[in-house]
């Protein structure tokens, strides 16, 4: 299927969205590999990882309208060999996203939905931290928490920051889409962000770009 999103967000960002459809034989003629992205793509053993990691590569060029190299630094942070945008890539069962900006800081995530984050909410949700009491709700409310934290994490390059007690979402009511708040502690301060959420299908997806 391909691109099933790709639009302009607030704060010059643009986020496309990939829905994992086509086999291993549609997805790789798209790509031009170097030998070292060959040897990376030929090391997985999994076919449904080969096909996430060329979703991913063939989403970006799409979006930059051009053929661009991700690597990755020490942190297992992207970033383009070229330089020409600030990136954030998820992945989650069959789609895929990346949230870019030439001259902003970005950060997204997406998961899709199943019922077993109930048993790890522990491991995320701060004391201070409020989620719904409505069944119905439960479950929903704590992957956009979720979300939110993970593109928080990225967004602030994943250094020295303990995901429970460090960043914390404000208190907000989930809706099929919406603002968030949140706040990261680290070494070097605290810093305040807004999120958006919005919900495909069964994904949740939240992003920011500060």
């Amino acid at each position: 299927m391909g691109v099933i999103l790709h639009k302009k967000l607030p704060g010059n960002c643009s986020m496309g969205i990939w829905s994992i459809t086509e086999g291993y034989d549609e997805l790789f003629p798209k790509l031009t590999l170097n030998a070292e992205e060959m040897l990376t793509l030929q090391s997985f053993k999994n076919i449904e990882r080969k096909l996430e990691w060329l979703s991913v590569r063939t989403l970006m060029n799409e979006m930059a309208g051009k053929s661009v190299r991700i690597l990755y630094n020490s942190d297992r942070k992207p970033y383009l060999e070229d330089k020409s945008y600030h990136i954030s890539i998820s992945h989650s069962y069959k789609f895929t996203t990346i949230l870019m900006s030439k001259r902003r800081r970005v950060g997204v995530d997406m998961e899709y939905m199943s019922h077993r984050i109930n048993k790890i909410a522990d491991r995320f949700i701060h004391e201070s931290e409020k989620i719904t009491e409505d069944p119905d709700l439960y479950i929903y409310h704590l992957y956009i928490h979720w979300c939110a934290k993970e593109a928080l994490y990225k967004i602030c390059d994943k250094q020295g920051i303990h995901f429970k007690k460090d960043i914390i979402i404000d208190c907000f009511d989930p809706a099929e889409e919406g603002i968030l708040k949140g706040l990261v502690k680290s070494d070097a301060g605290s810093e305040r962000f807004i999120l958006n959420y919005f919900r495909l299908n069964n994904y949740i997806i939240v992003w920011s770009c500060k």
